[in-house]
């Protein structure tokens, strides 16, 4: 297994962006604002030849009494505790603070070895920073600058020696899971095949319940909750089995709309949900059983099938609506209405508060992600197609009737389908629309995205053609 390293410091030492560089993207939310960071944020990283799990914690500052800052600082601590080494980030250009004095007598506590590390040093002005951080007698303070990857071999040979009783693996890297090839990219020819986790993605609108609902199926308090909207930050990816199935399951911030975010950090939340959304298999989208469903969640909805994203709905305090019946009738209403290209999305009703049937969403997960697996053989796709056609024929086009050749399935994730026409340009989005509906109820493929690329066939008599 990988050693996993906590990087701990108080608050705006650059703790975020040295966790950036470390896992080789900007994952972690980034701003000059104090306390950006609230939930512990784990990645694989890589520094020369070590692999270990880097953990981004919340700043360590005195708790005020705040409940919100009370949670944080729990979600450090335990990040501490669960951490085979600890980096203790300060500000070289600020010197030590007395802040920075308090949290070292407390990591000198730790049972895990702790590496003093001097951030912000690629100028002269850090030097008597660096000297006096000697003082908090953790040890020589290894002098970086990780925005700009100075000192990054220093601090490489610092984690050896602290971990010199572990058994370091370097081995391959961990495949990285990232968005789907698009239709141009595999349209022809074998389609790579993936072997890592179900990428899982909850988001939703602020204050629904996504990460009330991310603890409750782990079991743990795992990230930070409360009654006030807004907490969630960064989206928190999180390494999970379900009964054998590995996920990683991740929380996103909650997505308002874009008239009513003007705050930086909020903008940076939601650029980190939508990448979530880009990067996921699955997402479940929440809704207020109380307010269902309003503009925005449709608007995110659209995005999920935009992307090409499985999609699973929950919706959450069902514990409180009074007229179940009347409440799932609107849902569905609007979303015939809203979302006619998902139909038979599943829905599942639950309290993520008091776990009423929360039990019925994992399997509904894994079926919409086999759903979204799923490949249809060329025989049987075009012989529906035949009778498709014969049904209802493509409409005429400048005189002459489209025809319809042939259809295969590209890729699967989302199902891709390539139909072969004489007139691709002259083909109508209605008409395209009947082939998806079709596609859908023919060979079972509820609540995902499907997607049809026309295609035409070379003139052989053309300039350029086959012809001789």
């Amino acid at each position: 297994m990988k050693p996993v390293i906590a990087i701990v410091g108080r608050p705006n030492v650059g703790k975020s962006t040295l966790f950036n560089r470390l896992i080789g993207r900007r994952s972690a939310l980034v701003d000059p604002t104090p306390g950006v960071t609230r939930d512990r944020r784990e990645g694989d990283a890589m520094l020369g030849k070590l692999r270990f799990t880097a953990v981004d914690t919340a700043g360590l500052e005195e708790v005020t009494g705040s409940e919100l800052e009370s949670e944080m600082q729990l979600q450090t601590r335990r990040a501490i505790e669960d951490a085979d080494a600890a980096l203790l980030v300060f500000d070289a250009r600020a010197g030590v603070t007395p802040l920075d004095r308090h949290f070292a007598d407390m990591m000198r506590k730790s049972r895990s070895p702790v590496i003093l590390v001097a951030n912000k040093c690629e100028a002269r002005a850090a030097d008597a920073g660096r000297l006096e951080a000697y003082e908090l007698g953790l040890g020589e303070p290894v002098a970086i600058a990780s925005e700009h990857g100075i000192g990054m071999p220093d601090l490489e040979d610092a984690i050896v020696e602290a971990l010199a009783d572990f058994d370091w693996d370097a081995g391959d890297l961990d495949r990285y899971a990232g968005p789907e090839p698009s239709e141009d990219e595999i349209e022809d020819g074998e389609e790579e095949v993936y072997h890592g986790p179900l990428q899982l993605a909850i988001v939703g609108r602020p204050n629904v319940g996504k990460s009330t609902l991310v603890n409750k199926l782990l079991g743990d308090e795992r990230v930070i909750t409360g009654p006030e909207a807004g907490i969630t930050r960064d989206a928190i990816s999180i390494e999970w089995t379900w009964q054998g199935t590995p996920i990683k399951l991740i929380d996103t911030a909650g997505m308002r709309r874009k008239a009513r975010i003007d705050k930086k950090v909020e903008k940076l939340s939601v650029g980190d949900t939508l990448e979530a959304i880009r990067f996921a298999h699955v997402v479940v989208l929440v809704i207020d059983a109380t307010m269902m469903p309003e503009k925005q969640d449709l608007v995110i909805a659209r995005h999920i099938i935009n992307e090409g994203r499985a999609i699973v709905i929950a919706v959450n305090k069902w514990d409180v609506v009074e007229d179940g019946t009347a409440a799932l009738k609107l849902m569905y209403d609007r979303m015939e209405i809203s979302l006619p290209q998902i139909r038979g999305v599943p829905v599942v009703t639950l309290s993520a508060l008091t776990a009423r049937g929360i039990h019925k969403l994992l399997p509904a997960v894994l079926s919409v992600y086999e759903i979204w697996n799923r490949r249809v053989p060329t025989g049987p796709l075009n012989r529906w197609l035949g009778l498709a056609v014969e049904r209802h024929p493509p409409p005429i086009f400048h005189g002459r009737r489209i025809r319809i050749r042939y259809m295969t399935q590209s890729k699967s994730r989302p199902p891709t389908f390539v139909v072969f026409t004489s007139q691709p340009k002259g083909m109508p989005d209605s008409y395209t629309r009947y082939l998806i509906n079709g596609i859908r109820e023919q060979f079972d493929f509820p609540g995902v995205p499907i997607r049809i690329n026309l295609r035409g066939q070379k003139n052989p008599f053309a300039p350029g053609g086959d012809g001789t």
